[in-house]
């Protein structure tokens, strides 16, 4: 197997990896607090990366520092708004409303750069825009504008699309140029460790006030299986990717996250899967594609939690 051939299995893979997130952690929190996983999962995840990115933090510790209040802010954003929030509104909602809801980040860091960056936008990508939401609407409302009308969205809903936009703030961030001089691993390390640093007390206030942290193995696993499956190799695979075949190829993988998260609620938490959804589900993909494609292959670096 050639490596590119090697890359793009990796590829496919990828959006599994990104989507297990919802799944997983929809699962998990039959057994732990939204916090405290999403505690441990970022702190597991930073003490697999660290060895790996020691000598990195240790050269640019000082070009670190300088820019600790961007680095704070992302570790707020990207671990405990995209982390610890996310969990709390799978409280509420399903895997599935999440997955569709979350796939339209890539919208949201559109128009952050069309506000802040005076990126140009074409009829398609508005289109686009337009349709993403439209399908988010959708999804909210069970395909039923009396739910609007009367008020009954569910908070998780609302949660989701808070995260999703959160993500893109990230996203944006992420390629401001005094980070560009940091590698990848060595920054994503900072980023991760700050979350973990920010995510404690109220990791620690949900134990003492709501549940200690479960010592049952089950427990364990699914924490372990979301530093690694859900933290870890989508970052990994992602700038693999860019690496071998580049980032407008890599990013087109993306696409697919909404089927694989989707399938996986439905086989693997029995979630039900309605006509609403179907709609919902083409018509963001449809945006999104309409709205990003070549927008995507510019900025690859902006991708999901």
């Amino acid at each position: 197997m050639s490596e590119q051939t090697r890359a793009y299995v990796i590829l496919a893979f990828m959006p599994l990896f990104f989507s297990s997130n919802l799944v997983l952690g929809r699962a998990a929190l039959d057994m732990l607090e939204p916090w405290t996983l999403a505690f441990w999962r970022w702190g597991l995840a930073s003490a697999f990366l660290l060895p790996f990115a020691w000598i990195g933090l240790r050269t640019h510790r000082v070009a670190l520092l300088a820019q600790w209040k961007m680095i704070v802010l992302l570790g707020f954003l990207g671990m405990v708004i995209c982390g610890g929030l996310v969990y709390v509104s799978l409280r509420f909602t399903t895997a599935t409303h999440g997955t569709l809801i979350y796939t339209t980040s890539p919208v949201f860091v559109l128009i952050l750069e069309v506000v802040f960056r005076g990126q140009r936008v074409s009829l398609r990508q508005a289109s686009g825009v337009l349709l993403a939401f439209l399908g988010v609407a959708i999804i909210v409302m069970h395909g039923q504008l009396q739910r609007l009308l009367d008020f009954e969205l569910n908070p998780g809903d609302i949660g989701m699309m808070f995260a999703a936009f959160c993500w893109a703030v990230y996203s944006v961030l992420l390629r401001r140029s005094a980070l560009n001089v940091f590698p990848t691993r060595t920054l994503f390390a900072a980023i991760a460790a700050t979350g973990v640093i920010l995510l404690l007390p109220i990791m620690l206030w949900e134990t003492v006030a709501v549940a200690h942290v479960p010592a049952s193995a089950p427990a364990w696993v699914s924490m372990v299986s979301l530093a690694v499956f859900s933290s870890l190799l989508p970052f990994l695979s992602y700038q693999y990717g860019v690496k071998i075949v580049g980032p407008s190829v890599t990013s087109v993988f993306l696409y697919m996250l909404p089927a694989y998260g989707v399938v996986m609620a439905v086989l693997f938490l029995g979630e039900e899967f309605h006509i609403y959804h179907a709609v919902g589900f083409v018509t963001v993909t449809a945006g999104v594609v309409l709205a990003t494609a070549q927008f995507g292959r510019r900025h690859a670096r902006a991708r999901p939690a």
